[in-house]
């Protein structure tokens, strides 16, 4: 496992999926990154007071921001845009169709800051984009297993090297599951509850099989059979059957494991031959979504052998 933290995203590459208009094309945007997983919608700004002004944010120009600005006379715009964007501001964007004026482009321009525009309304828009700043800016870390989405639960399979995880994994593509990742599982922590497992770029929807090699699963099953990240719900880790060891049989107790200080699930699966993992993952996957549900088997059973030995006792003490 390996820890780490990113510092910063290219402007481009982090907006490369949202639907925007580029209006100011004279400025060059492939050197201009972005360092911080917050937005701003400039108020107090337009008024004028830019003390504790976070320009190192990508600031949002809303409904009431638009038409605040279009109140103003030319010489207050004009010093306002002039003031603001002499900071390094990494790009500027207006929502819902406002666009601003040729004043306001030929400032943006002349000081090298992007401006863009969405016809989304300012609070979806910027949910998508902190959305999507948090998965860039999460703390995440690598891990050795495979990722699959397995009936909607993010199942991650791990163990050591050439015990069968990738084989599982190939199994459950068969039967109708997804895959993640394979090898490398980079997993991300989004917010304080919610970890996020995505493939390397460069290894992304690839498999490997000892005996045949690389295998590109969207090529040989179809795009249904993949998905580009998945959270992580329950973890599998696989290890060799022991003869005389102590395995859980009923599951009372559950196990977890850490990752980025978060405590996810995680069962010993065993392995003998014989032993179907691709069902027994299946079935792990299932009786996870079943007990986060409010229904747990073991602690059933575990009601019913009580009931069946109070009434027992009972029997027994009304028969003497």
């Amino acid at each position: 496992m390996s820890d780490a933290a990113r510092e910063s995203i290219k402007l481009d590459e982090l907006l490369k999926g949202i639907d925007l208009e580029y209006l100011t094309p004279s400025v060059d945007t492939s050197n201009i990154r972005v360092t911080t997983r917050e937005v701003h919608r400039p108020g107090f700004q337009l008024t004028g007071y830019f003390e504790s002004f976070p320009y190192q944010r990508i600031l949002i120009i809303g409904k009431v921001e638009y038409n605040y600005i279009q109140l103003m006379d030319k010489a207050r715009r004009t010093w306002i845009f002039e003031k603001m964007f002499s900071y390094d501001v990494p790009a500027i964007i207006f929502c819902r169709g406002n666009r601003p004026d040729e004043e306001i482009l030929k400032i943006a321009e002349k000081n090298n800051v992007p401006v863009y525009l969405t016809q989304e309304e300012t609070s979806p828009f910027m949910g998508v984009l902190i959305t999507e700043l948090g998965e860039v800016f999460a703390p995440f870390m690598t891990v050795h297993g495979v990722l699959v989405d397995c009936y909607g639960e993010g199942l991650l399979i791990m163990g050591e090297s050439g015990i069968g995880k990738s084989e599982a994994a190939l199994e459950l593509i068969r039967r109708g599951h997804r895959l993640v990742a394979d090898d490398v599982v980079e997993i991300r922590r989004v917010n304080e509850w919610t970890l996020v497992g995505t493939a390397p770029e460069v290894t992304q929807y690839f498999l490997e099989v000892r005996g045949i090699g690389m295998i590109d699963v969207k090529m040989l099953f179809g795009v249904e059979s993949i998905k580009p990240k998945q959270n992580i719900d329950i973890v599998i880790k696989l290890e060799e059957w022991e003869k005389g060891a102590d395995y859980d049989r009923i599951g009372l107790d559950e196990k977890y494991i850490n990752f980025l200080g978060l405590d996810v699930v995680c069962q010993e699966l065993p392995i003998r031959p014989g032993r179907n993992l691709a069902v027994i993952c299946e079935v792990a996957a299932i009786n996870h979504r079943q007990k986060k549900m409010g229904y747990n088997a073991a602690q059933e059973l575990y009601r019913r052998v009580e009931e069946n030995m109070l009434r027992k006792q009972q029997e027994r003490l009304e028969n003497s």
